[in-house]
């Protein structure tokens, strides 16, 4: 039996059901292991001030069959992030010690973000003595590598650490480009749920969502970085064609007043956040996923769109040319220009894909691949 310690900041509760949805999916796949035995540890910052400290969270629970900790800490909002490793060591060592009192003598950290996460559970693994594996999956290294301060945690973590992982082959280059030990990093891809997101009537997809004619999806939290902008500028480029963006976030109301003066409002919606279960319903009836991201790991929601057998458009970002690699699954861009999106766009509506075909370039992301590799992976470690 293995036992796993999963460290991460980045995992779903009660007040964000959809945060981090992407670790949460790995974890209860690994969790569902035959020969796995799985706890939690998901530490919340807080402010320091009294009114911030107060939470509604349990300390612990049972999220979906998973024993889950949530010990909090100290963060200090804009300028605290420096400390946020040595926070989380500080409250979760004590969970930790209690989890073995209790029994769960893990033999691994796995640790699902670089930073601040991997940083922590690197000190966590020599203050227990067991190996440490950290995953990279994408702005913990093209962002937080630019701060000289967290760079020179990235690399003293990733020096100690036993293992590291990452979400593509274009991901473990930026990690071997800032100076992250390149005889350490396997590349994991993620997964996707084949039986959930799959082909459907797309015509009648769309009339379940109010749509009739071209529809384009642009889904992601409402931020800059996700650059649903474009998108909007790009479908008010396109006669008759309706845009769906599900996300939501501090970016909302700018999107919602460049939508109002595109001249095509009537086509474009903010859906807001809308749960994963309803997302393959959206990228089923969807013609095109249209994310114009400055940066990503891997994402996500393009291998689930091209298993829903709907093509991507996005620009030359991460991992892109590992998922959209046949024309079948798209299109990717030199630039990140609304005339670009609008074009790529236009020309896949017009010469829409074999879905079939689109399918493909989705398959080799199964959660059972998955799983088996990081199963076997993080059994390597165990000493």
């Amino acid at each position: 039996m293995l036992r796993v310690l999963t460290l991460t900041t980045l995992f779903p509760n009660a007040r964000q059901p959809g945060f981090g949805g992407f670790v949460e999916r790995q974890t209860l796949a690994l969790a569902a292991h035959p020969d796995v035995e799985l706890r939690v540890v998901a530490p919340i910052g807080r402010p320091p001030w009294p009114a911030g400290r107060g939470s509604t969270l349990p300390g612990r629970e049972t999220w979906k069959g998973i024993d889950v900790h949530r010990p909090g800490f100290i963060a200090i909002p804009q300028i605290g992030w420096r400390w946020n490793p040595a926070a989380i060591v500080r409250a979760a060592t004590p969970v930790l010690e209690r989890l073995r009192a209790d029994g769960f003598a893990f033999d691994v950290i796995d640790a699902e973000f670089f930073f601040p996460c991997g940083v922590a559970a690197a000190e966590l693994g020599q203050r227990f003595g067991v190996p440490v594996s950290i995953k990279s999956r994408g702005s913990d290294i093209s962002h937080w590598a630019g701060h000289a301060a967290a760079r020179r945690m990235i690399l003293a973590a990733g020096a100690s650490a036993a293992t590291l992982l990452a979400v593509s082959a274009a991901q473990r280059d930026a990690m071997i480009a800032i100076g992250l030990p390149a005889d350490k990093i396997h590349v994991h891809y993620t997964g996707v749920d084949l039986t959930r997101f799959s082909p459907v009537d797309r015509t009648a997809a769309k009339l379940a969502l109010g749509i009739s004619g071209p529809l384009v999806a642009s889904v992601g939290n409402l931020v800059a970085l996700k650059g649903h902008g474009i998108a909007i500028d790009a479908v008010a480029r396109l006669p008759g064609v309706s845009l769906l963006i599900a996300g939501d976030g501090p970016e909302r109301a700018a999107l919602a007043a460049r939508i109002a003066a595109s001249g095509a409002a009537e086509r474009i919606r903010l859906l807001g956040a809308i749960p994963h279960d309803a997302v393959p319903a959206l990228l089923g009836a969807a013609d095109v996923l249209a994310l114009a991201s400055e940066r990503e790991g891997l994402a996500n929601v393009w291998v689930e769109a091209l298993a829903c057998g709907t093509p991507v458009v996005a620009p030359a970002i991460g991992s892109a040319a590992e998922v959209i690699d046949r024309p079948a699954a798209g299109r990717i861009l030199p630039d990140r220009t609304a005339a670009g999106f609008a074009a790529a766009i236009g020309e896949l509506l017009a010469r829409p894909p074999d879905t079939a075909e689109t399918r493909v370039s989705a398959e080799r992301f199964s959660w059972s691949r998955n799983t088996g590799e990081l199963f076997a992976h993080l059994s390597a470690l165990k000493r």
